[in-house]
């Protein structure tokens, strides 16, 4: 079913260290404690892990555990839900984001863009493929951390409304994030949600949050650095009335991308 607006909630918390169970059982009071009816729930990356290098820690049936688990909640909250786990499978592991709806639709996105300077590429399989999910209307393009640097990966050809990026996003480099989330917003011409986490992983990081949302414009809409939950209404409207006075999507340059 279209709508004209779409409700979103940001779950910005800390993550339980490499146990999948504790951190679903978390995210489950998160969920079961929203104040207000949402279409969309959006969790950060490697919400069952934090971000984690060793991925071999977790059992492999983990994966489908948490899976079940967002089949389940996704139906219970009556909301769709989307955040990256490690999966396995095919005998490499990847940083896979989940987009599951509450019809049992499950959606999924590698992880193009594995970030070096941790030897995530290493560990983790990169993706090949954008993923473009059509949902109540909406056309919605999620991504993961390290895609928020490169902006031919986020560009817009493929008429989209909403960029998603979830993330474990530390907070000596919160500045880029900051302004990467703003300025994708802004050179798409479509509303830019980040969902990052708070806390300090097992690694030693320690991440400040600044999940936000910005407008088609770069306005920001919402922004927290606590643990904490954020709501933000997208409206279709918005993006159509401007896009249709500020025709600067017509004037792309054109060109393919190499993958």
């Amino acid at each position: 079913m279209k709508q004209q607006t779409l409700n979103v909630a940001l779950v910005q918390t800390s993550l339980i260290w490499e146990n999948p169970k504790a951190n679903r059982d978390h995210f489950s009071k998160k969920i079961a404690a929203l104040t207000k009816e949402v279409d969309l729930i959006v969790l950060p990356e490697m919400f069952t892990t934090g971000f984690t290098m060793n991925p071999q820690h977790i059992e492999g049936v983990e994966g489908q555990n948490t899976i079940q688990w967002l089949l389940q909640a996704a139906k219970n909250s009556g909301a769709a839900i989307m955040g990256s786990i490690p999966f396995f499978e095919d005998g490499f592991y990847y940083n896979r984001l989940f987009f599951v709806q509450p019809d049992g639709t499950v959606s999924l996105y590698d992880k193009r863009h594995t970030f070096t300077l941790a030897g995530e590429d290493l560990v983790y399989k990169a993706g090949q493929s954008h993923l473009i999910v059509d949902y109540k209307g909406f056309r919605i393009n999620p991504m993961i951390c390290y895609d928020l640097r490169f902006p031919v990966w986020a560009r817009n050809t493929q008429d989209y409304d909403i960029l998603i990026y979830v993330a474990n996003w530390p907070t000596p480099r919160i500045t880029a994030w900051d302004t990467l989330l703003k300025a994708r917003a802004i050179e798409n011409m479509a509303y830019c949600i980040g969902v990052n986490r708070c806390g300090q992983d097992e690694a030693g990081y320690v991440y400040s949050g600044h999940s936000a949302v910005y407008d088609c414009l770069g306005e920001q809409l919402v922004f927290a650095k606590e643990d904490t939950i954020l709501y933000a209404s997208l409206d279709k409207a918005h993006i159509s009335t401007t896009r249709n006075k500020l025709k600067f999507l017509e004037d792309r340059d054109e060109f393919n991308l190499k993958l």
